[in-house]
């Protein structure tokens, strides 16, 4: 079956249906060579996709390294445990501290009279409110018939604060004689967030005898603390922020308690951070590597071969790493000034690996001029380069540390801008995926034309086969008329 027409060669005996497929299958051998550079085009695109979100995460590292708070890494050890917990963030400076918690943060709580049932309709269910004021918010909260129980009433009062009230029913008595209270109380700590004016006209919720009222059996306040012999006054237990870069949570009071704590450099905490970036290095060039090979046997090693997106990223790498001079070298009389001195050697390959006794070395005998090799210390300044220019990315400062360099390398790789006036400035990766995809739209546009011309190719084929069967089943007729007459002959 061909086009829609069955072929069976009853004129001419051939099979023109199989012939018919032969010459469509020599003719589309065009159209699989346009889809096969097509789908290679693709899995070009997919490679780039794939290296570009590896300099990406190498950048968002060097990042992190670039600064100071991103380099160093502290720790915090307290001289006694419990009294609060400490976490470090960026700011934080190495240094000696003192804490000394006298109170902690409470949370208003309020109790109404005990009842027998929570389930049981206060006052033969006939309803009412509960009314009070919570952080600047007046609420009334009204009860039906069927929400006066206990149960039900809590529920409400959640219900209409949108959970900015804790309300909870709980049993004070024994399990054989259970007596039920209901107890409101703040979601927040501090003297700023307390309960005023709480009223009930709900027959039945009353405590010490006085319908309306209720207890105040938890005042809520503030948290206080001396910190290096200041005292801090908090709402909640969070004392964050009181040591710059330090967050400091207290979990006990004891008013005659002083603890010590320490800000130390965590060197431990620097090393892994170095190890992520030499492996997010070795990622790139691991890929740039894999794409790079070339074998007589084996041809390409990988679809990127020779692209010229693999030598622009690794000169984006190498050279803001390795591109000191041998002047800067010889002016560095300490030792911390290119990579290698501080253990983070480079390979054959161009991975990198770090010798942990030279960098543990180099951490202890003076961590701020490790922490210099890398970071940035005095800001960055092009000068008012304008956007998309090479000079865009240089810092024309005094100090610019290798990661920072790093960053703004990468950056001048995948940035775009935009200049409002219609000017467009495109990265490697936005350039490298727009060429492509031209590529692909075009091998489109090809395999449709010769899908078309194919098209009518075996129309022209459909039609001159049909005639030829047409025409050899005539002469086959005439054939045997006349064997008939002359056999009458």
């Amino acid at each position: 079956m061909v086009g829609g027409i069955s072929f069976g060669g009853l004129g001419s005996g051939l099979d023109t249906g199989a012939i018919i497929d032969a010459l469509l299958q020599l003719e589309s051998q065009p159209i699989k060579v346009l889809e096969a550079r097509k789908a290679l085009e693709r899995e070009k695109l997919d490679l780039l996709g794939t290296l570009e979100g590896h300099v990406e995460a190498l950048r968002d590292k060097a990042r992190d390294l670039s600064t100071t708070a991103g380099f160093l890494r502290f720790r915090v050890q307290p001289s006694e445990e419990g009294y609060a917990s400490f976490t470090v963030g960026a700011g934080a400076t190495a240094g000696a501290h003192t804490l000394r918690v006298e109170s902690l943060a409470t949370a208003d709580r309020w109790a109404f009279d005990p009842v027998g049932d929570p389930d049981t309709p206060l006052g033969g269910g006939g309803g009412g409110t509960i009314s009070f004021s919570y952080d600047g918010v007046d609420y009334a909260v009204d009860l039906t018939q069927e929400g006066s129980t206990l149960n039900g009433i809590a529920a409400a009062i959640v219900e209409a604060t949108d959970g900015a009230i804790s309300a909870s029913v709980v049993n004070t008595g024994t399990e054989a004689a259970p007596t039920w209270q209901l107890v409101l109380a703040g979601t927040q700590t501090g003297a700023d967030y307390r309960i005023s004016g709480l009223t009930s006209s709900v027959a039945g919720l009353t405590i010490d005898g006085t319908a309306g009222s209720a207890s105040n059996i938890a005042v809520g306040s503030n948290a206080v603390a001396y910190v290096d012999g200041l005292q801090v006054t908090r709402s909640d237990n969070d004392f964050s922020g009181v040591v710059e870069g330090v967050g400091i949570t207290v979990t006990k009071a004891d008013v005659g308690t002083t603890i010590s704590f320490t800000v130390d450099p965590d060197k431990e905490a620097i090393q892994e951070s170095l190890q992520e970036f030499v492996d997010l290095y070795n990622e790139v060039i691991g890929f740039i590597n894999g794409q790079s090979q070339y074998s007589e046997d084996g041809g390409p090693s990988g679809e990127l071969f020779g692209d010229p997106a693999l030598r622009s990223v690794r000169r984006a790498l190498v050279d803001p790493l390795f591109g000191q001079t041998l002047a800067q070298v010889q002016a560095d009389s300490e030792g911390f000034g290119t990579l290698r001195m501080v253990g983070i050697e480079s390979s054959v390959d161009g991975t990198l690996s770090i010798n942990e006794s030279v960098l543990q070395a180099k951490l202890d005998s003076d961590l701020d001029a490790f922490a210099d090799l890398f970071v940035d210390r005095d800001g960055f300044d092009n000068g008012g380069a304008a956007p998309g220019t090479p000079e865009y990315y240089v810092d024309l400062t005094e100090d610019s540390g290798l990661a920072d360099d790093l960053m703004r390398a990468i950056d001048a790789l995948v940035d775009r801008f935009d200049d409002g006036q219609g000017n467009v400035y495109k990265g490697l990766f936005d350039a490298r995926d727009e060429s492509i995809n031209a590529k692909i739209k075009l091998f489109d546009k090809q395999i449709e034309q010769r899908e078309f011309r194919l098209e009518r190719y075996e129309e022209h084929l459909v039609a001159r086969f049909t005639a030829l069967e047409t025409l050899m089943a005539q002469l086959n007729a005439q054939g045997a008329y006349l064997q008939e007459k002359l056999a009458q002959l």
